[in-house]
């Protein structure tokens, strides 16, 4: 035995007990004739004493060597009532050394003298088993082991049962690239790794199952961004039978409030959650996954300029947000945040105009902005309005970048709240103007809402389908929607988006067969764990919320993956490299 003690449990009841403690040595501090040193575990740190022959014994330990120690709890004479051990402290008689720690750390780790934030990404990475022991990131893992456990207490006292699907799947069109695994026993065809457990799921409500989830892990080779692990991330699956668009939000805004409050002292939204339609949100936000904390809207001044004599609104879409109290700021307030708009947005340029105590107009464009327009669009004494111009869909999204922006400089954020909203409605094809045809929007499997007789009478780019996103603080959290059960409009769907039968027989060859066996209405929704968790952690990068991720190349630099592999390898599953990385 090692320890019978963690080092977080020790107080003043334990004082003349002799105790056994295991863990990590954090911090040494040499006062000549005795040695202080606090010993960490995942419980807590405890303060030990070493005197006499025992500080010579511990000489030739270094920062982070593991130990065993044996001694006398007593009581401290100086305390420290920041540590929850701090009124007591272990004088050492035995010491074992367990496992040996180098003299010198790629980085410091839990110490006053460094900011872990602030040490390279890649090194943390390439020693992740040495970052994980800092107290930010281990809680973190220990936050999200918690938070699992939660997910699954709640679905199940919903009634919902775990399932596995498997992880060796089918290439399938959605939305991503798909990891492909080649097959050794069938040359020349290959696997694919789960983007989601979307076909797997829906044919488990064929099977007879009503309410199904899995945390389940899903592959998709993306691009990395701060908000998104590269390669694999996980999210908590769910589908229901004989369900409604209703039922998957009900149960939504029964789980996830309760998750967020049992791990954050922050203020949680209650359901039911706010309902934003997808249009209402581009036209408001300027996005489809609008941050609720943030006051400012976005509002279409289009028709106000009609008759303008500027002429860089002339026949453009002209989006208006107005800051309360904005007229406050100086002039280097707006020529960065025009800076921020053409050289990080792309836009054309950024208008403006101060409203000031008088309430008259002045700086930026102001010749050009009316009485009528200011009173019009609701800016008052003190405000400030930006204008941005362009076509529709790019003005939109330059205000909504804007707005967002504006937010953070100005602190506009409400603080310590969850702010939930649905995105609804969302259009069930795009026009995709690089290949010139119609697209899905989302999910290829969704309800179109009309069912058939829509897909065979409506232009395709007014159809709106049973699709949603549930988003939080302007985090995309989960999609989800409503499937589309029916092969009939099934095959239609597809068709659409330019697919034959022969093609949904192909590529979606179970659903579509199992689909004519008889088959409930069904839809589900999938929050992302990863996401979760880094939302709840206050963290604003998903890294720091997964115990081994790759880099921002998509890389893990600590096993040296992805990696070459021998021709016998590539031999064995019949392909071969055409090109490898140098």
């Amino acid at each position: 035995m090692y320890r019978n003690h963690n080092c977080g449990e020790l107080n003043l009841k334990s004082v003349g007990e002799e105790v056994m403690l295991a863990g990590w040595v954090q911090r040494i501090r040499n006062l000549g004739e005795i040695q202080f040193v606090d010993l960490r575990d995942e419980k807590g740190i405890t303060q030990l004493v070493f005197s006499g022959e025992m500080k010579d014994a511990f000489a030739e330990v270094n920062p982070e060597t593991v130990i065993s120690i044996t001694g006398k709890v007593r009581e401290r004479s100086n305390k420290n009532p920041k540590m929850p051990t701090g009124d007591i402290e272990i004088e050492v008689s035995n010491l074992e050394i367990l496992g040996k720690c180098k003299s010198s750390l790629p980085f410091e780790i839990n110490s006053e003298k460094i900011d872990i934030e602030n040490v390279k990404e890649d090194l943390r990475l390439q020693y992740r088993y040495l970052d994980l022991r800092n107290d930010k990131i281990h809680n973190n893992i220990l936050l999200r082991s918690s938070i699992m456990k939660s997910l699954r207490k709640y679905m199940d006292e919903l009634g919902f049962i775990e399932i596995q699907t498997p992880i060796l799947a089918n290439s399938s069109p959605e939305g991503a690239r798909d990891y492909l695994v080649p097959s050794r026993l069938h040359a020349g065809k290959f696997y694919a790794l789960p983007q989601a457990p979307q076909q797997f799921k829906q044919l488990l409500m064929v099977s007879g199952f009503d309410k199904y989830y899995q945390i389940a892990p899903c592959f998709r080779d993306e691009d990395p961004r701060a908000d998104r692990a590269p390669g694999e991330f996980y999210q908590l699956d769910f589908e229901m039978s004989f369900a409604t668009q209703e039922d998957v939000f009900a149960v939504m805004e029964n789980v996830l409030p309760k998750v967020f409050k049992e791990h954050s002292s922050w203020k949680v939204d209650e359901g039911p959650f706010v309902r934003i339609t997808y249009n209402e949100a581009m036209e408001k936000y300027g996005i489809d996954k609008p941050d609720l904390r943030n006051p400012l809207i976005i509002q279409d001044a289009t028709e106000l300029f009609a008759n303008t004599e500027f002429n860089a609104f002339k026949c453009k879409t002209i989006k208006a947000i107005i800051v309360p109290n904005g007229a406050e700021q100086g002039r280097k307030f707006f020529d960065q945040m025009s800076e921020f708009a053409v050289n990080e947005l792309g836009a054309k340029g950024l208008a403006w105009v101060k409203v000031d105590e008088d309430n008259n107009l002045n700086g930026g464009i102001s010749k050009f902005v009316t009485d009528e327009i200011k009173t019009e669009i609701g800016a008052k004494a003190g405000d400030s309005i930006f204008f941005v111009a362009d076509e529709l869909k790019t003005a939109q999204k330059i205000a909504g970048q804007v707005r967002i922006e504006l937010g953070k400089r100005l602190d506009l954020l409400q603080k310590d709240v969850f702010k939930f909203c649905w995105i609804v409605d969302f259009p069930m094809y795009e026009y995709n103007e690089d290949e010139e045809k119609i697209d899905f929007s989302h999910n290829p499997f969704s309800m179109p809402q009309g069912g058939l007789d829509v897909l065979n009478n409506k232009d395709a780019l007014d159809i709106l389908a049973y699709q949603y996103d549930l988003v939080c603080n302007g985090y995309e959290l989960s999609s989800g929607a409503v499937r589309n059960h029916n092969p009939e409009t099934m095959v239609k769907a597809f068709e659409i988006a330019g697919y034959t039968e022969e093609d949904v027989k192909t590529k979606f060859g179970a659903l579509y067969t199992a689909f004519q066996y008889g088959t409930p209405p069904h839809a589900g929704c999938a929050p992302g764990l990863d996401r979760m968790v880094m939302l709840i952690a206050n963290s604003s990068n998903i890294r720091e919320v997964i115990a081994f991720p790759k880099n921002k190349k998509a890389r893990d630099v600590m096993m040296d993956s992805p990696s070459v592999v021998t021709d016998e390898q590539l031999e064995e599953v019949h392909i071969k490299a055409t090109e490898i990385e140098e």
